[in-house]
Parts: C-alpha cells; structure tokens; sequence
C-alpha cells in the first residue's frame, strides 16, 4: 500500500543561509541536490509543494540599510537575490523531473510567471510544485512574512520551515550555548512574546490569526521533509 502524506499542500520555507551552506555565501549545489531530491519524495507520495526562498546568502538587506543604504532600495535588492536562489532550485527540480513553476511578486515575465493566487493552487493541483520567490513585492516584509502570506492565501495545512544548522526551537543559540533547552511543541504566543528568533512578529502574527500550524526542523539531515509531511515527529510543532 503507497504511503499518504498527513500533510497534503505544504509550504516549504527556505532560509538563503540554509542554501549556502557550510561556505556561508552563494549558492551550494550539494544543498540543493539534497533539498530537490527530498522535495521529489514528496511529491512522488501525492504532497503538494509549494516554496518560499529567502535571500540572505547573496544580499542581506537588514545589514545593508544598517549600513547607511536607503532600507527600501535594499530589501528590493534583497527581492531579487530571492529570485536568483528560485531559478537556482527550480534548476535542479528539474534534472530531478519534477515539474516546477517559479512565481515572482515583482514581475519579470522573461525568467518567471508574476504572482497570481489562482493560479499558484492550479499549478499545485496538477502536481507542480511552485516556487514563489521576490518575496511580498514590497520592502520592509521578510520572506518569513511572505511564507506566512502565502500559507495563508493557498490554504497550506503547514509551514515547514527548514533551517541549516539548528534542528529545532532552543531557548538560547545551541551553536553556543551546549546547554540551551530544545522545544518540542510552542504556541505562537510562546513565539511573539519571548524572542526565541524562529520568525519575526509579523509572520507569527498572520499564523496565529490564520491557525496556519509551523514546523521547524533541520535540513541537514537527508529525509526529514518527508518525515515531517508523513506527520512524525521531528522538530518543534508549534500551534
């Protein structure tokens, strides 16, 4: 009997730092081969995928408008280093066969179709998995928003959202503190009023006021997102 995903229409949320990773910048072939042969599983198993990609291994926008940039101008930079790391996945999606669509918030009709709702839930209804990069179109929204927004607008069951060197939610840095306290379940209460860096305010918000249920695990080991569709645990489950 083939197995079933309990989590039928996901939205994967991929920091930039997770696909550069050990190198710290640019983009990791290795990573992406791992996250699109994951992502094939999946798919292969009947799960509608969709994926928000961040930016922050080719441009980070924050740092820049910290740095004397005007903050609009560096987040649409940030947009675009987004659609950069779509193109990059889509790619590699697709030396895999698995059919892909890249969707942008800013249009750019020459590399990508331009955001559309309906759309995006028929390209997931036949099977594709799309992409949704570009971020919300607009500056001063992280991709965590956009992830949020999006999981929102498709009806997602889940956010799964995948990091590159921690495993789950800690109450402190685990990379530096050996002793920080693993979560296994949160609510988004726990999220909004202790700081604990899974995603920022707004984000938390519009899953809190959506009952969009998020997932945080790790990426670095090979088979966890399809453990974490086939409803075991892993992670932190926050709700």
């Amino acid at each position: 009997m083939t197995e079933r995903p309990k989590l039928k229409r996901v939205v994967l949320k991929l920091s930039g730092e997770a696909l550069a990773g050990d190198v710290g910048y640019g983009i990791d072939t290795n990573i992406i081969d791992s996250i699109s042969h994951q992502i094939k599983e999946i798919v292969d198993l009947g799960a509608q995928v969709s994926i928000v990609v961040g930016g922050g291994n080719i441009w980070r926008g924050a740092v820049a408008s910290n740095q004397g940039m005007d903050r609009a101008s560096a987040d649409y930079m940030g947009m675009l280093a987004t659609v950069m790391n779509a193109l990059a996945l889509q790619d590699m999606l697709e030396k895999y066969e698995v059919d892909t669509r890249v969707q942008t918030a800013i249009e750019m009709q020459q590399v990508a179709e331009p955001y559309i709702r309906r759309r995006a839930i028929r390209h997931l209804e036949k099977g594709r998995v799309v992409i949704f990069s570009g971020g919300t179109g607009n500056p001063f929204f992280s991709t965590d928003t956009t992830a949020a927004l999006r999981a929102a607008e498709i009806e997602a069951s889940v956010i799964l959202l995948a990091k590159g060197k921690v495993d789950a939610v800690y109450d402190s840095d685990p990379l530096k503190n050996e002793n920080a306290t693993r979560y296994d379940h949160l609510n988004y209460l726990d999220i909004l009023n202790n700081s604990l860096g899974v995603m920022d305010s707004t984000a938390a918000s519009l899953c809190m006021d959506n009952s969009i249920p998020i997932i945080v695990f790790g990426l670095s080991q090979e088979g966890n997102i399809k453990k974490a569709i086939m409803g075991e645990k892993i992670g932190t489950y926050i709700d």
